[in-house]
């Protein structure tokens, strides 16, 4: 998409809004500590700066301060040079008293392109930068699911302008070198380069945001994350490598069954993590299926490929599906997370990812903690390795079937709502509906399918899916899927509306105006069609929950900030579940608050829910006690 978009602004050179040509004329070098004075009362003079930080490495907890540049107006910038191997350089303590009165006024705003990264890097220098502002973030909120969010891109899409390559500066591989000793001059250039484009972005989108009237949304559920996900990655979380050590010796051992069960179907030894040699065994030697290849020709090895086979009674791919879990988890944490641990304050601090998601979601990353399994006893293991300070507790606060309560509220579910409000078990009443049985004759079998088909929904599973899921004909999927939405047909209709809606206008909102684009909704290609669809139903269930949750963090970040007692931290937001550590002691009173400000997100300024939003609650020494 973002090709397509620079495809156009070729074909019109002209810049928009009577956008200055970008240059470097007015970009300087600063190299006497007095210069710094002059762009400190021309930023108080304006009320606002653009703020840019340059660093030895991208992990900002391990990072080392190179260089801080400043944009006051448009088309002029300056580069402090502090930490880069050249006489130019100026001693970075008194760089930093100069900067800390101005980066700390609350009168003035400090404009960033993923801001949050600064304040880490500053933050570490005793600085707490205040009154922020973030042009990723403007982006995100205005075009979230059009383009990505990062300055390369936002500067080509809205400015017409290439910026300086970071690689080009510091080059790749063996050659690369630290941007500290990257020549001075080009340093200056490719810095303030950053905060000019940054101040321009945030006039363009300044704008923007009150055109298209998503100004509420910005302010309201992105500005205030800035600093809550700071403190939170800051803060970090322990984790026991010595568990960590055990866990791999067991997922060890685990793989090597599961290879000989493999081995044993098919009489020879092959490297399982090849592509080739798996598509050979299967295709060719075992001919479980007829011969699938990728578009690139290769065969076709797929996790959803050997779903459909393994579905269809076949061990040897539920093996391989097995076999490729089980090292997953192995390789991507009980052997990687003690790589993470940092050696400063034995924590792990993971990276929350503010404008990746289409609908508003937080994702992590460095190290990814939103995908690890929580279903699976594998899963529970590794989050086992989490574990609480001494005399400390971790206490996980979760929504309870946030996801089914907004469809109730966004669909009008008369019957789901009336079960929510009676606080009736939901996937029983779905069942006693849809098998048309009384709900007290329910049993396990047919709970498990309704469970199955009210979180199927939330997510437009097919028919397919969903006999694939809980094991039936398609035949019968199809005839549980129209009594669901004979006896709900709200939902049907919902759905039906929404991609009605997001086929004419290219995005969906959800409850708080949150925009989630889809551009491809009429895509001639059915399976793109198709899956674009299915993400807009679930956008705005999964963005609203997404809010729901931010509203809660921001509530217990001023609740807590409030309380004398500052030892409770929130740690990690995983999806629908916040985790915080709080001593011993403290755990019966923060629980109680936890609940009453989550709970009480259900009546806000931005909606009134019509049913309750309920919390599930549980205290342990570490994460995998919670669940």
């Amino acid at each position: 998409m973002v090709n397509q978009i620079l495809k156009v602004l070729k074909k019109k050179p002209e810049l928009k809004n009577n956008q200055k040509q970008i240059n470097k004329n007015d970009y300087h070098l600063i190299t006497e500590p007095k210069e710094i004075d002059y762009w400190i009362k021309e930023a108080e003079e304006v009320g606002e700066v653009a703020v840019d930080t340059e660093t030895s490495s991208l992990d900002p907890h391990q990072a080392e301060l190179i260089g801080v540049s400043l944009s006051t107006k448009i088309g002029k910038a300056c580069y402090i040079p502090i930490g880069h191997n050249s006489k130019k350089s100026i001693d970075k303590d008194l760089v930093l008293e100069k900067l800390k009165p101005l980066l700390e006024d609350s009168s003035i705003k400090k404009i960033g392109q993923n801001i949050k990264f600064d304040f880490i890097v500053l933050f570490k220098h005793g600085i707490k930068i205040s009154s922020m502002e973030d042009t990723m973030l403007m982006s995100y909120v205005l075009d979230s699911g059009k383009n990505r969010h990062n300055m390369d891109t936002l500067s080509e899409i809205h400015l017409n302008h290439k910026t300086i390559a970071f690689k080009d500066l510091v080059g790749s591989g063996k050659k690369e070198i630290n941007f500290s000793e990257v020549e001075i001059e080009k340093a200056k250039d490719y810095a303030a380069e950053d905060a000019d484009i940054t101040y321009r972005l945030y006039k363009k989108f300044q704008k923007s945001l009150k055109d298209e009237k998503m100004v509420n949304v910005y302010e309201t559920f992105e500005k205030p994350m800035i600093e809550i996900l700071a403190l939170m990655e800051i803060e970090g979380i322990k984790v026991d490598p010595k568990f960590l050590k055990i866990l791999s010796l067991k997922f060890e051992k685990k793989i090597e069954k599961i290879q000989k069960e493999v081995f044993k179907i098919s009489k020879k030894e092959f490297n399982i993590a090849s592509p080739k040699q798996l598509g050979e065994i299967l295709y060719n030697d075992l001919k479980i299926a007829d011969l699938k290849k990728t578009k690139k020709g290769s065969f076709a090895t797929s996790a959803s490929v050997l779903e459909d086979l393994a579905f269809k009674g076949h061990k040897f791919p539920q093996y391989i599906l097995d076999w490729r879990q089980v090292s997953k988890l192995k390789n991507t944490y009980s052997d990687s997370l003690p790589e993470h641990i940092n050696f400063q304050t034995k924590r792990v601090h993971t990276s929350f990812l503010l404008a990746a998601t289409t609908t508003g979601r937080l994702a992590s990353s460095d190290p990814n903690l939103q995908n690890i399994p929580i279903k699976s006893e594998d899963g529970k293991n590794i989050r086992k390795a989490f574990i609480a300070e001494e005399d400390h507790v971790l206490i996980s606060a979760d929504y309870n079937q946030i996801e089914m309560r907004i469809l109730a509220d966004l669909a009008d579910v008369k019957e789901l709502k009336k079960a929510f409000k009676n606080n009736e078990d939901i996937h029983s009443l779905t069942a006693s509906q849809i098998f048309n049985i009384d709900i007290k004759k329910v049993n396990q079998d047919q709970r498990r399918k309704a469970k199955a088909i009210n979180f199927g929904i939330i997510y437009g599973i097919s028919q397919y899916g969903l006999a694939k899921q809980i094991n039936v004909s398609n035949f019968e999927a199809e005839e549980f899927l129209n009594a669901y939405f004979l006896k709900f047909p709200e939902i049907k209709s919902y759905m039906d509306q929404t991609i009605k809606f997001c086929r004419k206008s290219g995005f969906v909102r959800n409850i708080f105006g949150r925009r989630s684009h889809f551009i491809n909704i009429n895509d001639k290609n059915f399976n793109i069609r198709n899956f674009q669809e299915r993400a807009a139903i679930n956008a705005p269930i999964q963005g609203s929950a997404s809010e729901i949750m931010r509203l809660a963090m921001i509530r217990l970040d001023k609740k807590l900030n409030e309380q004398k007692n500052k030892k409770t931290k929130m740690l990690l937001q995983i999806h629908d579940e916040l985790i915080f550590e709080t001593p011993k002691e403290e755990a019966k009173r923060i629980s109680k608050l936890i609940i009453e400000e989550m709970s009480s997100v259900a009546k806000s300024e931005q909606h009134t829910f019509s049913i309750p939003l309920t919390v599930d609650l549980n205290i342990g020494d570490n994460w995998g006690a919670l669940h």
